[in-house]
C-alpha cells in the first residue's frame, strides 16, 4: 500500500457513491433499470436502497472481497457494489461521498491488514489461496467459442474452438519471435482469445436489420441519452480515477485481469480487459440508453487504458477521454445496435459464456487451492462445501463458491492444526 493508492481509492469511492446518490451512474447492471423508477418519482429512496442492498451485498461479501484476497489486488466489485448501496441509501450527496471515500480507503488499508493477519495464523494459507485463479487465464480464452455456440449452434462453436486451439499451439511453437536483436513473446491464451473474438464479431455482424429512424433506440430514448451527456464531465472524472487506480496496481475490473496483474503480466491483463470490454459494449450501451443512467466504469475499457498506460497520470487523462468518447458515441452505438441486432444479441451470449467459463474455472481453482493447503483433505472439504451449497439452493452463487470454499478450507485447517489433527504439508 502507498499513499497515492489510498488517495485515489478514496476519491474513486467517494465519487462513485455521489454518482449513485444522484442517479447518474450505478455499477450493478441489475440496479440500473430500476433507477428511472426512482428518478421519475415512482419509487421511494427506501425501496431503492433495500433493492440495491439485496442485489449487491452478497456479491461484495461473497465475490468481490474473496477475489481480492486471492490476489491482494482489489476487485472493483468490492468498491462499486458497496458504493451503489451507500449512494442509494444516503439522503444527502455529501454524506454519500464521505462514506464512499471512507469505504474506498478502508479497502486499501483493510486488505493489507488482512494479509498481515494471515501471517500470524498457525498455517498461513494465503499463498495456496492464490491458486484459486490458476485455471482462469487458460480457460477464459475459450469463452468466444461458447458464445458462438450459444448463439449460432454447437458446430460453429466447435470450429471456433479448433481454430483457437491451433492458433494457441502455433504461438507456443514459434514464440518468442526474434526481431533484430530483440524478441517478442506472444501470449498463447491471448492469441487464442483475439482469434475467437474476431470470429465472434464476424458471426454476429452477419445478422442485419432495417430500423426506422423514429423507432430505433436512439430516437425512443433520446431524452435519457441527453441526460447522460449532460453529466459527461463528472463521468469522465470517474473514468480518470478508475484508470489511474488500475495503473497504480490498486484495482482490476474482473477476475482474469486481476490474476494476470497480480502476477505482473500487465500487457496480458490489458488484453483480457480489452476483450471483456468489447463483450460488454452491447449490454452497457443498451441499459444506459434505455435508463439514462451510466456505469462508473462505463463500458469497462478504462481498465485496459489503465493497464496499457506507462504512467498513472497518462492513465488518468486517457481514462477521462475514453469515458467522454463512450458517452458522446451513445447515439451512434444505438444506431449500430439497431442495424446489427446480432451484435446486441451477441452481447448477452458473451456475458453468459464468460460467466459459465468462470464458474467452471473457479470451481476447479477452488479444488486446486484447497488441495495445495491440505493434500487430499482439501479436495474433500472443497467438494463438500460446493455440493452442500448446491443442495442449499445456492446461498453463495457459483462464481463465488470456489474462492469461498478455499477460504473456509484454510480456516478449517487452522482449527485442526490447533487441535493437533493436521500437519501442514511443508512441516
Amino acid at each position: 500500500m502507498d499513499l497515492l493508492q489510498l488517495v485515489v481509492a478514496a476519491l474513486m469511492g467517494g465519487l462513485a457513491a455521489y454518482l449513485s446518490q444522484q442517479g447518474i451512474a450505478v455499477f450493478n447492471d441489475g440496479l440500473r433499470p430500476l433507477m428511472p423508477e426512482f428518478l421519475e418519482g415512482r419509487m421511494k429512496r427506501r425501496e431503492l436502497a433495500l433493492t440495491s442492498f439485496a442485489l449487491s451485498f452478497g456479491l461484495v461479501i461473497g465475490f468481490g472481497i474473496p477475489f481480492s484476497l486471492t490476489s491482494q489486488l482489489i476487485l472493483i466489485h468490492s468498491v462499486f457494489l458497496a458504493t451503489d448501496i451507500i449512494g442509494t441509501s444516503s439522503p444527502n450527496k455529501w454524506l454519500a461521498a464521505g462514506l464512499g471515500a471512507a469505504w474506498g480507503a478502508l479497502l486499501i488499508v483493510g486488505l493489507q491488514a488482512l494479509v498481515d493477519a494471515f501471517a500470524l495464523l498457525p498455517v498461513n494459507f494465503l499463498d495456496a489461496l492464490g491458486q484459486v485463479s490458476a485455471p482462469i487465464v487458460t480457460a477464459f480464452a475459450v469463452f468466444p467459442a461458447l458464445a458462438i455456440a450459444l448463439h449460432h449452434g454447437w458446430k460453429p462453436g466447435a470450429i471456433t474452438f479448433v481454430l483457437q486451439m491451433l492458433v494457441r499451439q502455433l504461438v507456443v511453437r514459434i514464440s518468442p519471435i526474434a526481431v533484430g536483436s530483440a524478441s517478442i513473446n506472444l501470449n498463447p491464451e491471448g492469441s487464442a482469445l483475439v482469434v475467437g473474438m474476431i470470429l465472434l464479431l464476424i458471426y454476429a455482424a452477419r445478422e442485419k436489420a432495417e430500423v426506422s429512424a423514429d423507432t430505433g433506440l436512439a430516437a425512443v430514448f433520446s431524452d435519457r441519452v441527453k441526460r447522460i451527456k449532460q453529466n459527461v464531465i463528472v463521468l469522465s472524472i470517474m473514468g480518470a480515477l478508475v484508470a489511474a487506480a488500475a495503473n497504480l496496481g490498486a484495482v482490476a475490473g474482473d477476475p482474469i485481469s486481476l490474476n494476470l496483474a497480480a502476477q505482473g503480466n500487465i500487457t496480458d491483463a490489458a488484453i483480457a480487459a480489452l476483450a471483456r470490454g468489447i463483450g460488454f459494449v452491447p449490454l452497457v450501451a443498451t441499459t444506459a440508453i434505455a435508463t439514462g443512467v451510466y456505469g462508473p466504469v462505463g463500458m469497462t475499457f478504462v481498465f485496459a487504458v489503465g493497464f496499457f498506460s506507462p504512467h498513472w497520470i497518462v492513465a488518468a487523462l486517457l481514462g477521462a477521454v475514453m469515458i467522454f468518447i463512450e458517452v458522446m458515441l451513445l447515439d451512434w452505438i444505438a444506431r449500430f445496435l439497431d442495424r446489427f441486432p446480432g451484435v446486441r444479441q451477441a452481447g448477452e451470449h458473451i456475458r453468459t459464456a464468460m460467466t459459465k467459463v468462470l464458474e467452471i474455472a473457479l470451481l476447479v481453482g477452488g479444488m486446486i487451492a484447497g488441495n495445495a493447503m491440505a493434500p487430499g483433505l482439501g479436495y474433500f472439504v472443497v467438494a463438500a462445501i460446493i455440493v452442500l451449497n448446491e443442495a442449499a439452493g445456492l446461498p453463495v452463487n457459483r462464481l463465488a463458491i470456489g474462492p469461498v470454499a478455499a477460504i473456509l478450507t484454510g480456516v478449517l485447517i487452522n482449527v485442526l492444526k490447533v487441535l493437533t489433527l493436521f500437519t501442514p504439508p511443508d512441516a
